[in-house]
This record gives C-alpha cells, structure tokens and sequence, in this order.
C-alpha cells in the first residue's frame, strides 16, 4: 500500500500496518474460496473473515439454532452448526482429586474476582448521610437569588449576533428534543423572542452519552472579558501540608446553580430544529462561566479557604489532619451548602479518603502524584508523525513540569520540530528523547508538600542546552523546573550560565523561598564566592539585586542530586487514525446512536475502485489490449494491475468516481477551494484521465462556494457608452454635490456642482446639506434658468434629494427629464466626478495658497474654471459658451463694439458650436476606444440568473457574520429586464428592493447551475437607518382647492427619504387609497 493503515482490532489496539495479501485462498469444506488479508498481531485468532467477506458469500447467521449458512462459488450452500452446548468440562469429586494429588499431579486453584465497585449507599457515609437533601438525584428547579448574577456584558454598539442552527443527525434531533424537554421541565430554559441566537451542537461524554452544547463562540468575540483570576493549580496544593483525610464534592450541574441577570437572559438565546430558547441560568459555553462561578464559591466558601477547603470551580476538596478534624471540616462544609442551596453529585463524590484523585494529580498524605490513568496512557503513545502530533504530546507536559527534572532537555529535540519553518525530520534524538520521557512518567515520584519554617534545599544545573533545577525540603522532592536557553543566553560564559540557573530557581519558585533560609548546591565551585567577588559584569550586578532580597546559603555539591521524574501529556489517537482513512478512502461503519462497535471494516479503497472500473472502461480495455501485442508507448501495467500512464493512475470514465477525485481535490478541509491551475498540478501528479483538465476547470466553474467568494481577475464587464453629444448650449446638463466641507460662517458646508453637457461650463453654488429641498429649487431657478434657460434633461447620481418626490414633480413641471445614473456606479456621470475633483483641488490650492475661508474663493474657483483650456473641446467653456474669450488680466486687449454686433456674430457661434460637437465627438471616440481596452463584452439574457458584487455596497448592508471573511457576491438573482446597453433590472430580495434594482453589467456575475446547488436566501441586512424609498410620515396641513366646478380636498404630507424631508401637497382622495395608515 501507498499508506500507512491504522487499524483499530477489536481487542481495543491500534496497529499500523503497511502491506495487506491480495486474493488468499481459503480452504472451507472442500471448496477453495479467496480472502484479503492485512497481517494483525492477534494471537488469540488465526484468521478473522471480516463482514466485507461475509457480506460477498451472502453470510445467514441463526444465533438460536447456531447456525452459519455461505454461498459458494457455485452457488451452492455451505452449511456450519456451532456448539449446541456441551461441555468439554471434565468434573471430578474431591476423593479422586486427593488421590491424584497423591501420585504427583499438580492442581491449581482457580477462581473469578468481581472487581465491580458497589454502588455506595447515602446512608452509608458517615456525616454525610444526615445531608441527604444536598445530594438530590436531579436540581429542584430554578436556584434562588444569590449575592452575584451571571452578567454579559457586550462591548458598546454590539448589534444582536443570530447563526442559523447547524444540522444534526436523526439520533441527536432524537436527543435534543429529549434534553429540550428536561430543560423547560426544570425551568432552566423558556421560549424566546431574542434577536440573539447561537446554534446547537453535542459533544460525546466518556461514558458514550451526548452533551449538548452552546456554540456560543460569536457571543463570547463581543463579550468584555471577566479577569476574575483562577487560582494556579501549584497554589492549591501547597495548601495541603499535613492532611490524611480527604473528600471531594462535585457540584451537580454546577453552572444551573446561578441565575443570569434578567437584563441578559435574551444574550443567552440558541436556536434549535424545535425552536428559539434561552436560558434563566449560567450555561455552558459562556467565556465568563468559570470566573463568575468561581467568584460565587470564593464568597461562599471565604472563612474555610486554604484552612481546610480548596475550590476549583465547581470541585471542593475537603482535606484535614485527622479523621476527627475531617468530620467537623465536613459538617462545616455540607451545612453550608445546604444553607447557600447548593446541591451536589452524590455519584461523583468521594469521602473519608487516604488519598484522592483531584485536578489531575493523586493527592495522599505521602505528598502529589501523577494519576496512574494518566501514566497508562502515556505508555502507549505512538511515535509522533507529524509536527501537530509533537504538540499534542508536549501541549499538557507543563502540567506535570514540576515532576520532571531537567523537562526541557529531554523534549529540546521535540520541541525544535515546531518552530516555524523547521523541517519535520524524526532522528535518533528525537527518539531517544520521546523514548526517555514515556521511560520517565512510569518512574514518577511522589512529590511532597512543602512545610513552612523548615527550610529548602535546592538543587541547581546549568548546560548548554539549558537549565535543571531541583526544590528540596527534609531530602524529600517538592518539584523539579527547566527551561531551554534563550538564543542570547547560548554565548554567556560557564560562571554566568551557573549563577543564571539559581536566578531562574528563585524567580520560578519565589512562592516558597522568599522569606524561608535557602541552601543552593551547585557543581560550578566558583559560584560559591559569587558574594565575596570584587568585579561584577552589569548582567551579574542586575542579578545580585534580585539574589539580596532571598536569604541564601550557595554551596558547591560535586554530586548530582537529581531525581529521575517525567512528564505526561495528552494522548491524540482518533485524530491520525482518521486522517490515514481519510487518505485511503476506508470508510467507517458507526452505529446510529453513534456507538462504536467491537469490530472494524475496512472497504475498497480508492485505488481498489479504480482498479475494479479499469476491468470495464472502454478505452482502457483498448490500451490493455495493445499491450498485449508489445509496450505501448507512456502506459505500463503495476504489479497489482493497476494501469497507469506516465506513472500515473488511470481514471476511468466513471463519473460518480472522477466526481469524488474532484470533490476531495477541491472541496475538503484539505484542499479549501483552490484555482484550476492549482487544482490541475496537484491531481496530475497521481491521477490522468483524457480531458481532465477541462474537467476541472467545467466543476470549478460550477462550484457555489468559489463563485460567492472568489474575486475575478479580468477587465471590468461592459464597453463604454457615451452620452450622447448635445445640440446646444444648456440643453443637456449635469450636476452633483461635494459635501463634507469646513462648515463656514455663513454656514455653507457643502457645493453644488452644475455642469452643461456641451460647452463644459459649470457654476459652483454654496450650499448647506440641511437645506429644504424648496430652497434649492429656488437656487436652481434663481442661478441656473435664470441664466441658461430650463434645460431638457439633467443628468445625475441617486442622491436622496435628486430621488426624492419634489425634485421630480419639480422638473416635471417645467418640462426638463431626470436620468439617474445606475447603482453604485458613478461612471455614469463621469463629467461631474471630473470637475468636482478639479473643484477639491482648487479649494485646497485656495486654502494654502490664500488662506480664509473657501466659500471666499469659490466665486473665483468658479472663474478660473470657466476660462481655463478644456482638451476635450479645445477651447475655455467661457468662450465656448459666448463666442469669444473672456477679457482677464491676462489678457487686456478691448473687445470692440463692432466685433459683438452683426449677422457675422450668429454665424461664428454656430459654427464654434458645430466645431465644439464635432471635438467632443473626437475625445468621445479616443475615450472609448482606450477604456475599451481595459473592458470586455458581456451580456446577459432576460431570465438569467447572475451573482451581484457586494463591495460597492459596503455601508449599506452587512452580513451575519464580520470582516474580510464575507462573500464578494450574493444571489444569485434573476433579470427581468434589459434597460439600455449595459445596465440590467434584477429580480431582488424586498430588503434590497427599496434601495434600487438597476445595476450596471460591471457589478454582475454569471451563475453557472448546478443540480448539487442549496440556494439560500442572502443572509445580509440593510442598514435601518436608511430608507431608500420615498415614504409618507403624517399629514401635517389641510386645505380645500376650488375649482370652476368642484373643491377638491387637498393635505399637506410630510415625506422622508434616506434621512431628507420635504412636504408636498396631495389631493386627499389619492392619499387614502394609497397610504390608508396616515388617516387611522
């Protein structure tokens, strides 16, 4: 095999296996039958025939009758009966058992040990049987008010976060509903009409049972984090000296003992296949569970901590000198539970103990130990294959630390692999060092606990792979510490390596030596008159301040003092297991409760299913065929039959086949969606097929992930498309706002840009952004059709107040047309994103050159625009506009009479007109055919569906989740209406809808279907603070209009749109029919 296999046996082993025998023969009465067979170190079977085999010779099994009926290779039966139950026990009385012993026959005696624990009984318990209301077999319901509730607290202007629930397996639907069930009956949970909302998903326990859990990881990113600390497990334990006895109390479902704030219970919220719920107690998952509880049990276990009581979250371990003590540190201890109502586990407490299990480690009276379960499963660690799996050893050795001496040594060759960029290769350091360490625990000592006023012995060590310390008190051992050198402490000298180990003791163990008498044995002699030494370097200086605050004694001591421990960590085994299945395409059969079953079974692999479509593909039969005739050039058969081309496996022209190759190439955890051109060098490594690539590139086209997410790299959708170029002057014009000015003393923040379309000349009109729109119509009569006349049509952005109603009824009356540009995309009117930029730099040049403020300099601004050179007309639009040059200081000859006057004056302006049109057309042609190179064609059909961008719309909408890690388009939609050249009406959600339909081709992306696509509906929201349609909010006036034959009622109504308000006057008749809310 291509892989390694690990194999599960029923014996509960794991062995690795690298070759398996094809096609065994089996000899089963009479008749020879075949078999694969992978080689097992199972001494107990010869030979397992697994359920792929019985399953293929059609195996009946009658457990009653005992008996096993298989099909032949002819089709006929074989037949097997079991064991009907007779006995090969041969049983003899004791006279004759005597009388054998006599002639020297050996007896042994045999007997069965049930090793089941017996259930403990309350009442068996002394003390604690006078408590049995704080042990109740299930919560009484809703805990009482307590001197802290649970708090979420979320960081300012956190918007409600919602995830749609995960999905779940038929067995834990099952589950949930059950556990859904508990919760409503105990009151710990109620139905929800939450904006928040966290999905739902379980967690296996030891003992096989589902756990459910809130996956509340969105929440707890937003949540201001409680730094209440947790005690350091080494704290703890220093608080045992001297204890015997011990028991341990669990808390039952200790997080259900305390309520959340009423004001919070709506952040707790999840959401199921049966509904919204949330919690009226702490639940699990919170990131501020642990420390609130722990701050619970602190206040009300304050008198009897550390003198008699250590708490850990929801354990309390109760620990005395003696058992008479024990009983009153118990009665103290239960009566305050019952007290507080705080109920226990009585299933997982232990009392009246001589040593105990607690947070990892086996506490006695003979000191702290590693937990033997622990050592056990160390022993049988695999060696590490990968970088991830050397983490997963070391990740809980820290915990363990204090047992082992010299850690760091030891693991320096592991623990080198996992530096960034170090190449993953397993020497005979490596192995020597994991060896070594899994050789250590099993030696493990038992450390003891450290009594105060007795004084401590440390052992210290330097090398030049790091260093070892060693804590003593009364030649027992309290702990061991190490640590790797740091890459600047590899060049220090012996004597400051020595003295720099002694620091690292004292700063690491400061909590039992500073103010205890302290002898330091070191092998480096000179150390010894470190504090006689005339001439210290600035690092010994610095050190000798941190050694004077210590009361020591540094001795030499040629010997070694140290004491062989090791370390423990945590054992990965499902985790390579998978992944080599994974890699092999070995499927595995579990249960549907989710149980694993005593047995294991193994399917063709992919190679086998390769194999098995070669024997009937087609082409390959053809290929097989000339080979049999001689060598084909670029193919050749393997040993096991499998046809390859090039050295690579042929594919054959199955498609559920060459469909899961893509699939696992392209859409699993291990390949993460990448490019054609990646995807198409990685397969063809291993895999060749004809037309493969093409394949690939058709299945990621296909592909709704990459689709949604990836970005295109190619020009921009759409030619250009000129406006049309103007007859006249004035006719056809344009405009736009700059807002986001300095708010001046006249109180101008903003400009209002009006360009005509023909001659490029513009007026700049100050402005306040809050001006009624009544206001700017005045401006716009006063400024502009003052001046120019009413022009035919206006070309502009969807700015709310060009969109709003008044703006169009307004135009409408005197007879002028609004084109809006489509959404987001402000290329449309291109001309007045030009001049509105050539605008912000002459203010700005106004603002340092001149200094004052800009609506000064706007008048100005507006003069040097109009008499400067245009390239696209060739001329200034002063002169463009009146025939001739405008007279400025530059320019001071005196324009005559005679010159301004006379038929010749019409001409020249038509034909300076004529030359202007035909001048825009020049630039309009070498506009387009330019930024028609960096463009292509696309164009799409009435009832396509296509994907629309998402980045113009940033601002406006936003996902469910946040970041960069949001899709580039959502959709797909579908087009229901062509509207000119490049600009399409999609078919939108209604939150969409009111913001706008029309889009350019450039915001646009093909959908290509597919039957395997679950389309959802896109999970964005609009902001709330914008309203994009045009909406009545009340009826602020009324008034009768008289007419030559009737009145018509008339009502003045306020509108608003994206936060601008105007009033119109309506008749009253068309308002009830349209809007019958504003008369309720």
């Amino acid at each position: 095999m291509t892989h390694t296999l690990v194999v599960s046996t029923p014996l509960g082993d794991d062995v690795e296996r690298t070759s398996y025998y094809p096609s065994c023969e089996v000899e089963i009465d009479g008749q020879t039958l075949t078999c694969d067979f992978v080689p097992l170190s199972m001494m107990e079977f010869d030979a397992i025939l697994g359920m792929d085999w019985l399953e293929k010779h059609h195996a009946r099994v009658d457990c009653y009758t005992k008996v096993l009926e298989l099909e032949g290779n002819n089709g006929d039966t074989l037949r097997f009966e079991g064991d009907r139950g007779k006995s090969n026990s041969c049983i003899i009385s004791a006279v004759r058992a005597r009388s054998m012993m006599r002639k020297g026959c050996h007896a042994y005696l045999a007997y069965v040990v049930d090793k089941t624990k017996e259930e403990t009984n309350i009442d068996d318990v002394r003390v604690v049987c006078k408590y049995p209301d704080v042990f109740p077999k299930d919560l009484p319901g809703l805990p009482p008010d307590r001197e802290i509730e649970f708090v979420i607290e979320v960081e300012p202007g956190t918007k409600p976060i919602s995830i749609p629930p995960y999905r779940m397996a038929p067995a834990e639907l099952n589950e949930l509903k059950t556990q859904l069930q508990e919760l409503l009956d105990n009151g710990f949970i109620r139905p929800s009409h939450s904006p928040w909302g966290a999905p739902v998903l379980f967690v296996k326990k030891k003992d096989g049972t589902l756990r459910m859990c809130i996956d509340y990881r969105q929440l707890n990113k937003v949540t201001i984090k409680n730094r209440y600390p947790l005690p350091r497990i080494d704290d703890l334990f220093d608080q045992l000296r001297g204890a015997t006895v011990f028991s341990k109390i669990d808390l039952r479902s200790g997080y259900h003992q305390l309520k959340i704030k009423e004001d919070d219970i709506p952040k707790s919220a999840f959401r199921t296949r049966y509904g919204h719920f949330e919690f009226l107690v702490m639940s699990f998952g919170l990131t501020n569970a642990p420390a609130a509880f722990m701050d619970l049990m602190n206040r009300v276990f304050h008198k009897y901590l550390d003198r008699f009581v250590i708490v850990f979250i929801d354990d309390i371990l109760i620990y005395s000198k003696s058992e008479e003590e024990h009983e009153e540190h118990l009665i103290l201890v239960l009566e305050t539970l019952r007290e507080k109502q705080l109920y226990a586990k009585f299933s997982k407490c232990e009392f009246w103990l001589k040593e105990i299990g607690f947070l990892g480690h086996v506490v006695s009276g003979s000191g702290i130990a590693v937990d033997n379960k622990k050592i056990e499963a160390i022993t049988e660690w695999e060696r590490p294959k990968n970088v991830k799996e050397i983490r997963s050893f070391l990740g809980l050795a820290g915990y363990y630390r204090k047992f082992v001496e010299k850690f760091s040594v030891l693991a320096s060759p592991l623990t080198k692999l996992t530096r960034k960029g170090a190449k993953f290769v397993w020497d005979d350091k490596c192995e020597k060092g994991f060896m070594e360490l899994k050789k250590r625990l099993t030696e493990a000592p038992v450390l003891a606990l450290p009594k105060q006023g007795v004084g401590y012995d440390v052992y210290s060590d330097a090398s030049i792979q790091g260093f070892g310390c060693v804590l003593m008190q009364e030649g027992r051992v309290i702990a061991y510490a190490s640590r790797q050198l740091k890459k600047h402490e590899v060049n220090y000298p012996t004597h400051d390596l020595e003295l720099g180990a002694v620091v690292f003791a004292l700063k690491i163990w400061r909590h039992y030596l500073y103010g205890e008498t302290c002898h330091i044995y070191t092998d480096h002699k000179s150390l010894k008159y470190v504090f006689t030494q005339k001439e210290l370097n600035m690092r010994q200086r610095r050190w000798m301040e941190l050694i004077k605050d210590y009361h020591l004694v540094i001795e030499y001591h040629p010997g070694k003092a140290n004491v062989v421990a090791d370390a423990l960590s945590r054992k990965s085994s499902s985790g390579p297991l998978l992944a080599n299945l994974r890699a092999l395409r070995a499927q595995l059969e579990v249960s549907s409760d989710g149980a694993l079953l005593a047995r294991f079974e193994v399917r063709p692999t992919l190679l086998d299913e390769i194999k098995k479509g070669q024997e009937t593909d087609e082409e390959i039969m053809k290929i097989r065929e000339r080979m049999q005739a001689g060598p084909v050039e670029d193919f050749r058969e393997r040993d096991d039959g499998l046809l390859l081309f090039r050295d690579r496996v042929c594919v054959p022209a199955d498609d559920e086949l060459r469909k899961s190759i893509l699939e696992e190439a392209h859409s699993s955890a291990y390949a993460m969606h990448p490019g054609g051109t990646k995807m198409y060098r990685d397969l063809k490594e291993s895999y060749w097929w004809s037309g493969m690539k093409r394949e690939i590139a058709e299945y990621i086209s296909r592909c709704l992930t990459c689709q949604q997410v990836k970005a295109e790299h190619q020009h921009p959708a759409g030619l250009l498309q000129p406006l049309s170029i103007p007859e006249w002057k004035w006719e056809h014009v344009t405009m736009d706002f700059v807002v986001g000015l300095p708010r001046t003393i006249r109180n101008y923040d903003a400009v209002w840009v009006v360009v005509d379309r023909l001659t490029k000349s513009a007026h700049f009109l100050p402005i306040n952004t809050t001006y009624p729109l009544e206001r700017l119509a005045k401006l716009y009569t006063d400024e502009i059709v003052r001046l120019h006349g009413v022009p035919v049509t206006i070309v502009s952005d969807r700015d709310p107040r060009f969109t709003s109603r008044f703006w169009p009824k307004f135009q409408e009356s005197m007879g002028t047309r609004l084109k809006f540009s489509t959404a987001f995309h402000p290329q449309t009117d291109g001309q007045s994103e030009r001049v509105i930029q050539i605008l912000e730099d002459m203010l700005r040049a106004c603002a340092l050159e001149f200094q004052g403020s800009w609506d000064n300099h706007l008048a100005l601004v507006e003069f040097a625009y109009n008499n400067s050179y245009q390239a696209s007309i060739g001329m200034p639009p002063y002169e463009a506009l009146y025939g001739r040059r405008c007279r400025t200081p530059l320019c001071w000859d005196e324009v005559g009479m005679a010159k301004l006057e006379g038929t010749e004056l019409v001409e020249v302006t038509k034909s300076k007109v004529k030359l202007i049109r035909e001048r825009l057309k020049a630039a309009q042609d070498r506009q387009k055919s330019y930024a028609d190179k960096r463009r292509r064609t696309l164009e799409f059909k009435v009832d396509d569906e296509v994907f629309l961008k998402v980045s113009p719309w940033k601002g406006i909408i936003r996902f469910q989740t946040r970041g960069k890690l949001n899709p580039r388009y959502i959709g797909p939609f579908r087009i229901i209406e062509r509207v000119g050249a490049v600009a399409y009406r999609l078919q939108l959600t209604p939150e969409l809808e009111k913001i706008h339909n029309v889009f350019h081709v450039s915001m646009l992306k093909k959908y290509v279907h597919d039957p395997s696509h679950v389309l959802e509906k896109p999970p964005v929201e609009v902001r709330e603070d914008l309203n994009y349609a045009v909406q009545p909010v009340r009826v602020i006036d009324r008034k009768v209009k008289k007419l030559r034959s009737k009145e018509v009622p008339m009502v003045k109504v306020l509108w608003k749109s994206d936060r601008v308000e105007e009033e119109t006057w309506e008749t009253e008749a068309l308002m009830r029919k349209q809007y019958a809310f504003l008369f309720e």
